[in-house]
């Protein structure tokens, strides 16, 4: 019989959702490996950590497992923004070149290094600090959960965020602090002046009652998918379709001082909250639009504006998969090998908005980061059965061909038929004949 090792000791709401997926297949749940020899088949599906990586390299025909082990250039912030650059620069007609903020990458340890950076790496960004009143956020490249996020908008208010990093302690750590000598690689990123505003309050599935236009108020959000990649050879990647959203805690206003809330929207930062920050992207169709000129107070989200924003969820993946893919060194898909990830993205609003063709797009998605072993607890439990949905989905997208012959099925197309609850992306075929 097949066998599946499965170990989220962090996750228990992972680890539940992926046994409830395998009940549909014939194998023999383990919770520790005892050596290759035991198995005719084995499955890994757990996390990065617990896997046995040189059984996923040295046995393609029978282990399957369920992350790449090298794959840095999405899921770490830095790798990411030079994966993307790199990519920009060689495909100047992506739309990546719309949907991704302007992103700096920099190494420090110490805020006196800036000095040199403004007449280096970030000269060209220090010109535009020094001519303008935007906005900026600084991001630790391999911190999570909104660890360590800061907005600024000078070069002196830049370099008092690395000071208070320096003299961070146990007794001054807060819920986005970091400690800077554990991390050295930051991202710079546009802050996103326009964002989509809708008040999620007003078609809560919790109120019987609709709120009138009056009383809403505009809250910032961004879209939580949840996506899974499968193979080497033929690389795909599905997307969730309902995709998540959450809301700030604040009305978004302007930034302007030190208060982060009204413009983080990660829900690790608002636990207190519950699940009233959380809902499913469909359940916000009909809500009044807050954002814009004063012309568009008073139109409505509508299931055609979900779609078209679901459609450029599914392109900019496609995309930022194939720039991963020219960037082989820190981006290597195995034939054996599935996983499935987080992406946020946030939406901007622009009445007289145009993509790079000159077609007019009002909503634009701009990608934000891409998550492995994503939090998907901070889901919530009146959504629960969309997550049981997704990890069947998986099942039968990246487990069930892998077994099979133990499952009695005949084997069939080289690409599983989509499960309804996934929407297709991409599917390339990577170089080599077992993948990297």
């Amino acid at each position: 019989m097949a066998t599946a090792f499965v170990s989220w000791p962090s996750a228990p709401l992972t680890e539940s959702l992926v046994k409830r997926a395998l009940s549909n297949l014939s194998v023999s749940v383990v919770a520790s490996l005892l050596g290759t020899h035991e198995y005719s088949k084995l499955l890994q599906w757990s996390t990065y950590d617990a896997i046995n990586h040189d059984l996923t390299h040295c046995n393609p025909d029978n282990v399957l497992s369920s992350s790449y082990t090298i794959r840095k250039a999405l899921i770490r912030k830095h790798y990411l923004a030079r994966c993307i650059h790199s990519y920009l620069t060689k495909h100047l007609d992506s739309v990546l070149k719309d949907a991704v903020p302007r992103t700096w990458d920099l190494e420090i340890s110490y805020a006196d290094e800036l000095d040199e950076m403004w007449s280096d790496q970030l000269w060209d960004l220090g010109n535009e600090i020094d001519g303008s009143s935007q906005w900026w956020i600084l991001k630790p490249g391999m911190a999570d959960r909104g660890m360590g996020i800061r907005l600024f908008n000078s070069k002196d208010s830049l370099y008092q965020i690395f000071e208070e990093f320096e003299d961070e302690d146990e007794d001054q750590i807060d819920d986005t602090s970091v400690i800077m000598s554990q991390l050295r690689h930051f991202v710079i990123q546009e802050y996103i002046p326009s964002p989509l505003l809708l008040d999620p309050n007003e078609r809560s599935p919790s109120v019987s009652v609709l709120n009138p236009p009056e009383n809403l108020q505009g809250y910032k959000f961004h879209l939580r998918a949840y996506f899974v990649a499968s193979g080497a050879l033929q690389l795909f990647i599905c997307v969730c379709q309902p995709a998540t959203k959450r809301g700030a805690v604040n009305d978004a206003a302007a930034p302007g001082n030190i208060d982060l809330t009204p413009h983080l929207t990660n829900t690790s930062l608002q636990i207190d909250r519950g699940e009233e920050g959380v809902h499913l992207l469909d359940e916000l169709s009909g809500c009044h639009i807050l954002s814009g000129d004063n012309t568009d107070r008073g139109a409505l989200f509508t299931p055609t504006d979900i779609e078209n924003i679901k459609v450029q969820m599914g392109s900019v993946l496609a995309e930022t998969f194939k720039a991963a893919l020219e960037m082989p060194i820190h981006f290597q898909p195995l034939p054996n090998a599935f996983e499935l990830y987080g992406v946020d993205f946030l939406v901007s609003h622009d009445p007289t908005g145009l993509d790079s063709l000159g077609n007019s797009r009002i909503f634009q998605v701009k990608l934000l980061e891409i998550n492995s072993e994503p939090a998907i607890e901070l889901t919530g439990r009146r959504l629960h059965r969309i997550l049981e949905d997704l990890f069947v989905a998986i099942e039968q997208v990246a487990v069930l061909p892998f077994f099979r012959q133990e499952v009695g099925c005949v084997p069939g197309m080289e690409v599983p038929v989509v499960p309804k609850h996934l929407r297709m992306c991409l599917d390339t075929k990577v170089r080599g004949s077992g993948g990297w």
